[in-house]
């Protein structure tokens, strides 16, 4: 199948010169199953893709002369975007998932949020763990420093300290991240 391309046309998204858009005298033309056809004019390389109803894409312009492959254009960013959909829905994103705690957050309670943040960590999401303060509460930082060293130290096993406690506003937050062996079995 024969694309029309319009006269001059370069490819927006990578600037791949096709057809006649090909400003060389001379072309070095690879062959649409890999073999070397030679150097030839342009003319006659664009001869011959129109003679097999196929695209003449120009694929290394810096050589000197400018390689350039017989090739089913559409075809070719058809099958490029479809690895391209393929490779970005293999990717993982990274979600930072947040627990929440007060100073005065009985035990139970503590090892409840420390068993969810240990199943977040261990899906490769990283825990924003975050203590807030009501009212006087604020006065009693070392308890929840304290809160913060305990669960670092609950969770080295699956987590790494990423960003230090600190204070923002009326909150103390502390961010772990998944331990490097933890992303290596995803």
């Amino acid at each position: 199948m024969v694309h029309i391309w319009r006269i001059g046309e370069i490819s927006t998204r990578d600037r791949t010169r096709i057809n006649e858009a090909i400003r060389a005298r001379e072309v070095r033309v690879i062959d649409a199953d890999g073999t070397q056809l030679g150097v030839m004019p342009l003319r006659q390389a664009l001869a011959l893709a129109e003679e097999r109803g196929l695209d003449l894409v120009e694929v290394a312009p810096d050589a000197r002369p400018p390689v350039c492959r017989l090739m089913d254009y559409g075809k070719y960013l058809y099958e490029r975007q479809k690895r391209e959909r393929e490779a970005r829905k293999a990717q993982r994103q990274i979600e930072v998932k947040e627990v929440r705690l007060r100073p005065k957050t009985g035990e139970h309670d503590v090892q409840v949020v420390l068993r969810k943040a240990r199943s977040f960590l261990e899906d490769g999401d990283k825990v924003k763990v975050r203590i807030r303060f009501r009212g006087r509460e604020i006065q009693n930082i070392e308890v929840a420093l304290d809160i913060m060293k305990r669960v670092a130290r609950e969770l080295a096993d699956v987590g790494m300290v990423e960003t230090k406690p600190s204070m923002e506003g009326r909150s103390m937050i502390m961010i772990l991240a998944p331990a490097s062996d933890n992303r290596r079995r995803r």
